[in-house]
């Protein structure tokens, strides 16, 4: 479509690009970003979030700003945190890591912050943080087992992916499902439409 502004998907994560290609919006690039995402000693949960989507976004400005086809396009970051109480749990990379995870898990509440940051075609930062509560059932040996084995856990914050296996083990969840997925849709658009970007279902297939 002629003259529809640029997008930058300020991520390299496949759950994102879905989600935001399912609103009918196909980024004009990803600009997945290389910064640490260790929480700080003491770091809260809204915290971390916050912080690692405003750093996401700020590394794709910079190379947003290199790029002259890019350039002044708006730009989606995003950062997802599994926390029980305080406690952040990791993006589980080892099988010991997402087995402590499960562990924790089972048979509690847990909450999933995902924190949105926009950045405009003026360098003018938009954030939001959406918060979902979710309460797994008391998972047997088995069931860890099982979804070690499938490894739909890797790279996942919490160690586990509710689009997948995971989604069995939900009692409860109130807030956003997209949220848990790792880009609150919803969210998302409503920010993109308030700063001007035309989100048209139709335009896709222009």
């Amino acid at each position: 479509m002629i003259g529809r502004p640029k997008l930058v998907l300020a991520s390299g994560s496949p759950r994102r690009l879905a989600l935001i290609n399912q609103a009918g919006i196909d980024p004009d690039a990803l600009q997945p970003a290389d910064i640490d995402e260790i929480p700080k000693r003491g770091e809260l949960p809204r915290a971390c979030a916050n912080r690692l989507a405003r750093a996401k976004a700020e590394a794709a400005l910079a190379s947003v700003r290199l790029d002259e086809e890019l350039r002044g396009a708006y730009i989606v970051a995003a950062d997802t945190v599994v926390a029980v109480g305080r406690r952040i749990l990791p993006k589980a990379e080892l099988l010991d890591e997402a087995s402590q995870c499960l562990r924790l898990l089972s048979g509690r509440n847990h909450r999933v912050y995902t924190a949105v940051c926009l950045v405009t075609p003026r360098e003018s930062f938009r954030q939001r943080l959406v918060e979902t509560r979710v309460r797994f059932k008391r998972l047997t040996a088995t069931d860890i087992e099982a979804y070690l084995a499938s490894g739909e856990w890797r790279g996942k914050a919490g160690g586990y992916a509710i689009q997948g296996l995971a989604g069995s083990f939900v009692v409860k969840m109130v807030g956003s499902y997209t949220n848990v997925v790792g880009l609150p849709l919803y969210d998302t658009i409503t920010m993109l439409e308030g700063e001007g970007f035309p989100v048209h279902f139709s335009w896709l297939s222009s």
